[in-house]
């Protein structure tokens, strides 16, 4: 049994095999053993640079080889990973470094922007360029419960809070999820998804687990119609999606485009409509969707639909290490088959949340060693767990969490707005769009669209609202919160 940490980890992986064509990135072919040489110069430069066992370091970059590169590199050196999806603004960018105390910042060109509009004075570097010069430098003695990943993200409300995640959880999940998906002579995977989200992330600690070469054939961000080329192209086996990523290549002439080797598509990190899996396969022949869940907080994966015991509907049985109770809204066990809140307990949790953060009352909490996650769900006579509803006020947009809280006090600063609320609406091709309902102060002359690119602007591409509604009063509780309850009911 090897040291389950990821630095060591990463140093087997590349000796495991001989050199091969590994990964596939803008019409070129990567070498193996030249990126594990990449990864141990970019470790050097680290080193070089003062990075230390235990420094939080962020990289916010869009998805390429250099990506799960800086991943192996910064865990060699000992330092902590802080993933940020390259889609954030500004705003939500300061929080999480500040919040981290992040010592240093990797980025890519076109995402310096945002870097430099925090206005932070913290370390950045561009690429590897500057990392790649310095001499090899191999793994840093680190312990299996040290801290590897600093993953930020949040309930139901407030700001973005960061996941502690340990090298020993993220080596079994990825450890588990590797050996559940794996089938021999299916070693060729597309990769949409983004590398720093926590599915991404846990998709790169899955591969060095890899009992056989395998190849990966990158995407910088998802299109359909290039994931259609690739896929066909590169004759791909394999592949990770979310739903709004099925949801818009239905809108493609699939026909048109065979994929004749694709055998399945791992979906998570949001619901799937079984009517969206129905089709797909309906209109690509062979492939299958096999569905998984997870949180941050248990190290991305929760369970699996493995391959040829798939269970329609289902999201999986429990990943191995791991133990998934439905509880009662007093905390205790439901029978088998009854709905309740999902508790997951296993070694792979998180380590708790970063600093003084304090979890939603209506959110995920850890007490006591076990997990609740604040979804709904039930469990099968066989284990198969089913996802019922999920957190009450938390959107998915394409995957991705959007915060409502962060919306409204980007909303609730422009000098028209009275007061906002924000919502989710159930949306076919990504999920939940983002809806806001916003009261104007008498004489406001801003209009909707303004105010949707006053949002976009600060907290991003993803997170900002696509529709606006004025109302003479944002609705309130009895105890003068808002009333998200009241807003969903006005919904078109």
């Amino acid at each position: 049994m090897s040291e389950l940490t990821l630095g060591r980890l990463a140093e087997e992986s590349w000796d495991r095999f001989g050199d091969y064509d590994s990964m596939f990135y803008e019409g070129v072919w990567h070498r193996s053993h030249a990126l594990a040489e990449r990864a141990r110069r970019t470790c050097g430069g680290f080193v070089e640079a003062g990075i230390r066992p235990g420094d939080r370091v962020v990289v916010m970059m869009a998805t390429s080889p250099e990506v799960p590169m800086v991943y192996q590199a910064l865990w060699a050196a000992g330092a902590v990973v802080t993933p940020v999806v390259f889609l954030v603004g500004a705003e939500e960018l300061r929080h999480i470094v500040t919040d981290s105390g992040a010592v240093a910042i990797v980025t890519s060109p076109e995402l310096l922007p945002t870097v430099e509009a925090t206005g932070l004075a913290v370390r950045t570097f561009v690429d590897t360029a500057e990392l790649e010069r310095a001499g090899e430098h191999g793994p840093v003695p680190r312990d299996p419960t040290d801290l590897a990943a600093l993953m930020y993200t949040g309930g139901t409300t407030g700001r973005a809070k960061g996941v502690m995640l340990s090298h020993r959880g993220l080596w079994q999940v990825g450890r588990a999820s590797f050996e559940l998906s794996h089938q021999e002579g299916l070693d060729r995977a597309i990769v949409p998804v983004p590398l720093s989200h926590a599915y991404g992330l846990i998709v790169s600690v899955a591969g060095m687990h890899a009992t056989e070469p395998q190849q990966a054939v990158l995407m910088r961000w998802f299109d359909p119609k290039a994931f259609l080329s690739l896929a066909a192209g590169q004759r791909v086996h394999y592949g990770t999606v979310v739903p709004a990523m099925l949801q818009m290549l239905l809108a493609e002439p699939l026909e048109e485009h065979p994929l004749p080797d694709l055998a399945f598509l791992t979906c998570g990190a949001a619901p799937l409509g079984r009517e969206t899996l129905e089709e797909f396969e309906r209109r690509v022949p062979g492939t299958q969707i096999l569905e998984g869940y997870g949180l941050t907080e248990t190290s991305a994966v929760t369970s699996f639909n493995p391959p040829g015991r798939r269970r329609v509907g289902s999201v999986g049985l429990p990943l191995p290490g791991y133990e998934i109770t439905i509880r009662d809204s007093s905390g205790e066990e439901v029978e088998c088959g009854d709905v309740g809140e999902i508790c997951v307990r296993g070694e792979a949790l998180m380590l708790g949340y970063w600093g003084e953060h304090e979890p939603d009352a209506e959110g995920t909490t850890l007490a006591g060693g076990e997990l609740r996650t604040g979804d709904i769900g039930c469990v099968d006579d066989d284990g198969y767990l089913y996802v019922v509803d999920r957190k009450k006020d938390l959107i998915i947009r394409g995957g991705f969490n959007v915060f409502p809280r962060d919306v409204e006090d980007v909303l609730n600063r422009h000098p028209d707005v009275v007061m906002s609320g924000v919502v989710g609406r159930p949306d076919p091709r990504v999920g939940e769009e983002v809806v806001a309902f916003v009261q104007l102060r008498p004489g406001a002359t801003v209009t909707a669209d303004a105010l949707v690119g006053w949002a976009r602007e600060r907290v991003g591409r993803v997170r900002y609202p696509r529709e606006v509604t004025f109302v003479d009063a944002i609705p309130v509780t009895s105890v003068l919160k808002l009333d998200r309850k009241a807003l969903r009911a006005r919904l078109r």
